[in-house]
């Protein structure tokens, strides 16, 4: 068995967190970590995906524990394959995407101060250049990804 093979793929969930208050933004937050990867690049809300727990749970729960949020319309998005080998970095990210209970919840807060620098929501059209963006995310723009649309061209 190769090196290649002997390891396998983690797998992720980001959420594309949407408000009607906040038109045309998604909630997007700064990595801090203490490994290389991914240190000081804007994130979606997001984490690993648990055994036995559907896309949409996640999604939920991973808001919920990093910004206080709850969400409602939770949805499918799309998928990227994100991989770096020279940092042993190998992930399938499910994108989903939910919008802001306005009757549970209000605006996020930095539930992980140890993991994100805060949430700011972004607009979609004026996102920070893609060198500056958590793997995942720079890929999911680079497919042209429109989260304001509901197209099939998105998938």
């Amino acid at each position: 068995m190769s090196q290649n093979t002997a390891r396998r793929p983690m797998v992720g969930v980001g959420v594309l967190v949407t408000d009607t208050a906040h038109s045309g933004c998604v909630l997007l937050g700064k990595r801090k970590s203490v490994v290389a990867n991914g240190n000081g690049k804007y994130q979606l809300p997001g984490g690993h995906l648990e055994f036995g727990e559907t896309w949409e749970e996640c999604a939920q729960r991973e808001v919920f524990e990093e910004a206080g949020l709850h969400l409602v319309n939770i949805r499918f998005a799309s998928v990227v394959n994100s991989i770096r080998l020279e940092e042993q970095y190998h992930y399938v990210d499910i994108i989903m995407q939910g919008e802001l209970d306005k009757e549970r919840s209000t605006e996020p807060q930095n539930l992980e101060p140890d993991k994100n620098e805060g949430w700011t929501w972004t607009r979609w059209d004026k996102f920070p250049p893609e060198d500056q963006l958590f793997l995942p995310l720079a890929h999911l723009r680079e497919k042209g990804y429109q989260p304001f649309t509901s197209t099939k061209q998105n998938l």
